[in-house]
């Protein structure tokens, strides 16, 4: 009976443990409307892509691409542009056919943070796996800051993706204008 009860107090523990952090990972995604960071991109292992975005919750993003291309991403919520100052061409996707979709929306990351359990594989990250519509998805979080440092998601081609944040600044001043997608698809 000692024994049993041992059990189920250590059980008790660890849930709570799980639900404590998951509350403050919750509370301080609450209180951010806006990011600015620098990013680091990996592509099945093979191709790294390096840049900046500011995201406006929800679902707004503008990244600068650091390479020969120029590229910049950017998405007004609905529609995902990705563009070329080198290439003119562009690409125009809707955001809901991309991961983004499920990144860019605080909402549904915090209504899956709440089912989810933190995968111990990973050390020095609160790290929560959710599968929806066909999209499995990693959330990485800062296990001191709880600030989001990246995702793990597959693109509509099915290649791999890391994404890692660093020198990650919150609740910036945006201005709405860089959301707009008709400077790049001309």
């Amino acid at each position: 009976m000692k024994k049993c009860l041992i059990f189920f107090f250590i059980l008790f523990l660890n849930s709570n443990a799980h639900s404590s952090i998951n509350q403050e990972i919750i509370s301080h995604l609450e209180n951010i409307n806006s990011l600015e960071f620098k990013f680091i991109q990996k592509i099945d292992n093979n191709n790294i892509e390096k840049g900046e975005c500011i995201v406006l919750y929800p679902k707004k993003i503008f990244c600068k691409y650091y390479d020969i291309y120029n590229k910049i991403l950017v998405s007004n919520g609905k529609s995902l542009v990705i563009n070329s100052d080198k290439i003119k061409n562009y690409y125009r996707y809707s955001i809901d056919e991309t991961p983004l979709n499920f990144i860019l929306d605080k909402k549904f990351l915090i209504s899956k943070i709440y089912e989810a359990e933190d995968d111990k594989n990973y050390p020095f990250y609160y790290v929560f796996n959710f599968e929806y519509e066909n999209n499995i998805i990693k959330v990485f979080f800062d296990k001191e800051s709880l600030d989001l440092i990246g995702w793990e998601t597959k693109d509509i081609y099915q290649n791999l993706i890391q994404t890692f944040l660093s020198d990650i600044n919150i609740n910036i001043k945006v201005e709405e204008k860089i959301f707009s997608l008709q400077k790049y698809i001309n």
